[in-house]
């Protein structure tokens, strides 16, 4: 092993469970050194100290992506951590309340798409910006947005979700302003689609595992040059949306 320095750094957002923790740990077995970014201190430990003890070098970050200043001081512990980023997976995200008709258009909860909002658009716009200096310093710079089918208006998938599937959407148009504004850089930014996974997210209802969920996003955090800008993707290829 050479010098620290020539260690690849990724960081993933809402690292501390589920999908999150499949794509830290699959970052981690291809040579890359982990930043594990979660809210809860005690669940971001145990992370950590998880994926140390599969032989993952993990290093743990505070984190909430509703956050400015939280964000903000992330940033500056990855800079201290490593120097640099070479990988950000936005990976954290919320499905938002939906008893009592609030995700049902009909009966929509404002305030539930505010709060879906918050997190699933917002949070990425907050810390990818907050990440790209340090991005900026890597020699392949890569950021991959955990996006949905059923954001897909094209595939209209899923229960009715008003609030969360637009917010997915919403992400891969997102994404695509970024691509287009990085066109002319090093860095490449695209979207992925786990698929249905069995995780708490959807109360373990999933018929694909969390590493199953997390091949596409190390399949795009680790894409070559000249590989595909702007675009939706799962394990299968291009995601019509």
């Amino acid at each position: 092993m050479g010098p620290v320095n020539d260690t690849k750094t990724a960081l993933v957002t809402g690292a501390n469970k589920g999908i999150g923790l499949a794509i830290a740990r699959g970052l981690g077995q291809v040579g890359f050194r982990v930043a594990v970014g979660a809210r809860d201190d005690g669940r971001r430990g145990a992370a950590v100290e998880r994926l140390r003890s599969e032989g993952v070098d993990a290093f743990g970050v505070a984190l909430d992506v509703t956050s400015d200043e939280g964000v903000a001081a992330a940033a500056e512990a990855v800079e201290e951590e490593a120097g640099r980023l070479d990988v950000l997976v936005n990976n954290a995200g919320i499905a938002g309340r939906s008893d009592g008709g609030g995700q049902d258009p009909t009966t929509l909860d404002l305030d539930v798409v505010r709060t879906v909002l918050e997190t699933n658009v917002f949070g990425v716009v907050r810390v990818t910006n907050a990440m790209l200096p340090l991005l900026r310093r890597s020699d392949a710079p890569r950021i991959v947005n955990m996006s949905s089918n059923m954001g897909s208006l094209a595939l209209r998938t899923g229960p009715v979700l008003a609030a969360y599937a637009p917010s997915k959407t919403m992400l891969n148009a997102v994404t695509v302003q970024y691509a287009r504004r990085f066109a002319d850089t090093g860095i490449i930014v695209n979207a992925a689609c786990p698929g249905y996974v069995a995780t708490d997210f959807t109360g373990f209802n999933g018929s694909r595992t969390p590493e199953q969920g997390a091949a596409i996003a190390v399949r795009l955090a680790t894409l070559p040059d000249d590989g595909p800008r702007g675009g939706f993707f799962d394990e299968a290829g291009a995601v019509p949306w």
